[in-house]
């Protein structure tokens, strides 16, 4: 391991030579590690670099093969969770583990909730709740509501209040701001601000540059298993960074985007005054084949619903939507996924919507092929494998072999499978949700690279994504979506993330693109 100076100081909580390996996969190899208070230090990697293994061990998720952890300077081992709680170090885990039929205060205190003659105390607990949100930035979310009524975002922020009401020494947030807005992204940047001022430690992963930029004090790059190098904050360029975390020299992330003529061919999808409930109005558009269309604006603008919608997921819409200038009725994903229409899409959370956790990589490849590679509801092995390895070869999918869980894979390989399993049923209109949420540079390069490809290949494409850079550096277009209905549509040098804010705010900017 290389080092650079990094102000001396006692460190709370440091690891020394610490291996982990799974059967025959090394996770992590000698690690090391120090943290100190009232820091915010990031790690930075690809998936499968280490980072999840990394704090898995400090939370006392799973117990090192060799190595030692020392706090406060003795030696200390976490033999579950709730041990390394107690010793002062809480994890906020990128998949949440909140009950979603429970309610906030519920899952706020489901470990010790307060009690009262050997029952529940519900008052104490609506103050513990109340006192934890209040501590995340959430003052607005009632400890009361179900958090299957939340969204996805407001459940992240449940998830950290969670962890804070532990009253942690270390919080380590593994991608927590991955599923947030970006209001509530600044809320979450002002509380660990606020948190590293108190004294706490913070541990901070997370595979967006400009967010590690703008909070971290000192950064440890993992590759392989191995920590690479430790510095301090801004001394080292993104794409220094980027070489550490790949090994390799870093390229341009986002491949050249071809020159498009004026297209006069019959649009691969149009939408005509679209609308369902009062989440989308009048969404009218058309969808070229070949092209990248991007849907840009803030979270929660109707981007999602309008996904939902084209994948026959919302009952009720209005309006009428042509592929290939033919009008269509979406009754359902089925209808939608046929060879008739071709609309695949991929889902915004992959461990909940795109993939079966404990079934295997094959079985989630195979499942949205069975009816190609099967006679009689019999499975053809041989069809079946040559589909897989197709795709496994097109992704370069990383797996230690076919029959393994798709939860054993890193974020990065199931994202693919998601993809991969899709692409197998060689879709005409590929609908994407945020693709590259919590997903590393190196995998999100593939993936960029995959997009033009199929795009250049003649497949349509409309992306939502709620990275600004990703849609100016990915697509042709961008819709720029606001309370429920298309804003803008920005095009060519109008592109700009500067027109993408001013249009997902609904505000007049003299530098914004062409008007809806």
């Amino acid at each position: 391991m290389i080092t650079s100076a990094i102000p001396a100081a006692a460190p709370l909580f440091q690891m020394d030579g610490v291996s982990k390996r799974f059967g025959g996969v090394r996770a992590l190899e000698n690690a090391a590690l120090a943290v100190e208070p009232g820091r915010i230090h990031a790690i930075l990697g690809e998936n499968g670099a280490g980072k999840s293994t990394l704090i898995k061990i400090m939370a006392g998720v799973v117990a090192p093969d060799e190595g030692r952890m020392l706090m406060d300077g003795r030696e200390v081992t976490f033999r579950s969770p709730a041990e390394a709680s107690a010793a002062g170090v809480t994890c906020v885990f990128q998949e949440l583990s909140l009950i979603p039929d429970l309610s906030v205060a519920d899952n706020i205190c489901i470990v010790h909730p307060p009690r009262r003659f050997g029952l529940i105390d519900r008052q104490a607990q609506r103050v513990i709740a109340e006192e934890a949100l209040v501590r995340a930035g959430a003052e607005d979310i009632h400890p009361r509501m179900l958090v299957k009524d939340l969204p996805l975002s407001r459940r992240q922020l449940v998830e950290i209040a969670k962890a804070l009401a532990w009253k942690p020494r270390i919080l380590i947030l593994d991608e927590a701001t991955s599923a947030l807005t970006a209001a509530d992204v600044a809320k979450v940047f002002s509380v660990l601000m606020r948190l590293r001022s108190e004294g706490l430690a913070l541990l901070y992963i997370s595979h967006r540059m400009h967010e590690i930029a703008e909070l971290s004090d000192e950064c440890t790059v993992f590759r392989n298993g191995h920590n690479v190098m430790s510095f301090a904050a801004g001394t080292h360029s993104n794409g220094e960074i980027v070489e550490m975390m790949i090994g390799r020299e870093y390229s341009n992330a986002f491949p050249p985007k071809p020159e498009r003529a004026t297209d006069t061919a019959t649009p691969a999808l149009e939408c005509r005054k679209l609308g369902w409930t009062d989440r989308l109005r009048d969404i009218s558009f058309t969808l070229g084949k070949g092209e990248v269309l991007g849907l840009g604006g803030l979270d929660g603008q109707g981007q999602r619903e309008l996904l939902l919608a084209l994948f026959g997921v919302l009952r009720g819409t209005t309006g009428s939507v042509l592929v290939d200038g033919k009008s269509i009725t979406l009754a359902s994903p089925a209808e939608a996924s046929s060879e008739q229409i071709g609309i695949a899409l991929i889902p915004e959370d992959r461990k909940t919507e795109g993939l079966m956790l404990p079934m295997t990589v094959r079985e989630n490849l195979s499942f949205s092929v069975l009816d190609q590679v099967s006679r009689g509801g019999v499975i053809n092995r041989e069809d079946e494998e040559q589909l897989i390895d197709e795709m496994i070869k097109l992704l370069t999918i990383k797996t230690a072999g076919l029959d393994l869980p798709v939860a054993a894979l890193s974020g990065g390989n199931q994202q693919k499978v998601v993809i991969a399993k899709w692409l197998m049923r060689k879709p005409k209109i590929i609908l994407l949700n945020d693709p590259t949420r919590g997903i590393d540079v190196g995998t999100k390069h593939e993936i960029y690279l995959l997009l033009r490809r199929l795009a250049d290949r003649g497949t349509a494409i409309l992306f939502y994504s709620t990275d600004y850079d990703e849609l100016i550096g990915c697509c042709d277009r961008v819709l720029v979506f606001y309370d429920g209905s298309v804003a803008r549509e920005l095009k060519g040098s109008g592109m700009t993330e500067r027109a993408l804010i001013a249009s997902a705010l609904n505000v007049e900017d003299g530098h914004v693109g062409t008007a809806a």
